[in-house]
């Protein structure tokens, strides 16, 4: 056994981020120019207009989905002034988690899941809790029944992406039928969900078409998912690990809201996110082409030797943290309240409830990215969560 932690997510961008500032890797025949440090990060996401998102739908995700959806994620996948406009129509329901009706219900989730794990004695977390824990958690942020979890759990963790794939037509065919499916219903009779709301949102003096409507929900699926368990998985790892700092957030609950900016910056759940090219320019002192793309690699920013002191470390009380975790500028997460709210009370819970937990098995996810491979969470993680009472 290696005496290496498995919450340990080296960085592998670090010699790259110093020396040059920039990495280069291909996808699927469409090279991308990967941006190292936190200052370029920023200041090319601030840049819409040299650095767009109202591509090609698909093109600015890496690896690129062009050959697996036509249908624009909004407001992602546009830009100012019309990504504003969009992004208007939503931004309050998604500020709903900070409410204490909300606040309240997705505690009782997450007591229960952890309850449930205490049970059981050993569990596969992630199938067995931590998807569980996300898919219910949507259904308070889309405001559907609760019972609508079950068949996003049956899509399995990796329901988007075949193993070993970076594209599956088929797989991702699942949510769009899916949306498609509940966006028909929605129209026939309108409820209170999300589905509904957006159909009835009104736009540049017009109703948001369906297309539109599923832009935002394909969003809303897909952005929140992954991400998601990344950070509980990891968090959880974490805390197997570091039994003392379990402690230390029981006896200073005041210090959970650093934690939790901390873990998403040092986990940072999104390795990286693209932009198209609309001149030539140059980032870093390298020439970088119209049409070609370049990517916003949040994962290396958010360790960027330069900013954060100590960037390899996980420091839960970090007074100073500007990370990238959630995005930059215009684009920056849509669900970062959601997603907040969810670690923030899954830390509170685990700390007033589990004393200690075992490792029992796991097996690393790694992201191939070029030269570069970065671990971003788990496939499989086997524990056993020892009660506090």
């Amino acid at each position: 056994m290696s005496d290496k932690k498995i919450s340990e997510l080296s960085c592998p961008f670090g010699y790259t981020r110093k020396e040059k500032g920039y990495g280069e890797m291909d996808d699927q025949n469409d090279p991308v120019t990967m941006l190292m440090r936190l200052k370029d990060v920023r200041k090319t996401a601030h840049n819409w207009q040299t650095f767009q998102s109202a591509a090609e739908p698909g093109r600015i995700v890496i690896p690129s989905e062009v050959n697996i959806r036509d249908t624009r994620q909004i407001p992602f996948e546009v830009d100012p002034p019309k990504h504003t406009e969009y992004r208007a129509l939503v931004e309050a329901w998604f500020k709903r988690p900070l409410e204490a009706e909300y606040t309240a219900k997705l505690t009782r989730q997450i007591e229960k899941a952890l309850d449930e794990a205490l049970q059981k004695g050993e569990l596969e977390v992630i199938s067995e809790m931590i998807l569980p824990i996300q898919s219910k958690a949507l259904t308070l942020l889309l405001n559907t029944p609760e019972s609508e979890a079950e068949t996003w759990i049956s899509w399995g963790t990796h329901v988007f992406r075949s193993e070993g794939e970076a594209l599956d037509a088929k797989k991702a065919n699942v949510l769009y039928d899916y949306i498609d499916k509940e966006l028909d219903k929605a129209a026939e009779n309108p409820g209170e969900d999300l589905y509904s709301v957006l159909l009835d949102s009104d736009f540049e003096g017009r109703k948001l078409t369906k297309e539109e409507a599923k832009g935002v929900m394909v969003l809303t699926f897909a952005g929140g998912r992954d991400t998601v368990i990344n950070a509980l998985t990891n968090s959880l790892a974490y805390f197997a690990e570091h039994p003392e700092s379990l402690l230390r957030i029981k006896n200073e609950p005041e210090i959970v809201g650093k934690a939790v900016e901390e873990f998403i910056r040092y986990f940072s759940p999104l390795t990286h996110m693209g932009r198209v090219v609309t001149e030539d320019t140059v980032v870093c002192e390298h020439a970088i082409k119209a049409n070609t793309r370049i990517s916003l690699v949040w994962a290396s920013a958010n360790r960027d030797e330069t900013v954060f002191e100590n960037p390899d470390e996980i420091v839960l009380d970090r007074k100073i943290n500007p990370h990238v975790g959630f995005g930059f500028s215009h684009h920056k997460c849509l669900g970062a309240t959601h997603a907040r709210q969810i670690l923030k009370i899954f830390i509170q819970t685990l700390a007033a409830k589990v004393s200690s937990i075992e490792i029992i098995d796991h097996k690393d996810n790694i992201e191939q990215l070029g030269e570069y491979q970065r671990k971003v969470g788990f496939h499989m993680l086997k524990l056993k969560l020892n009660s506090n009472s």
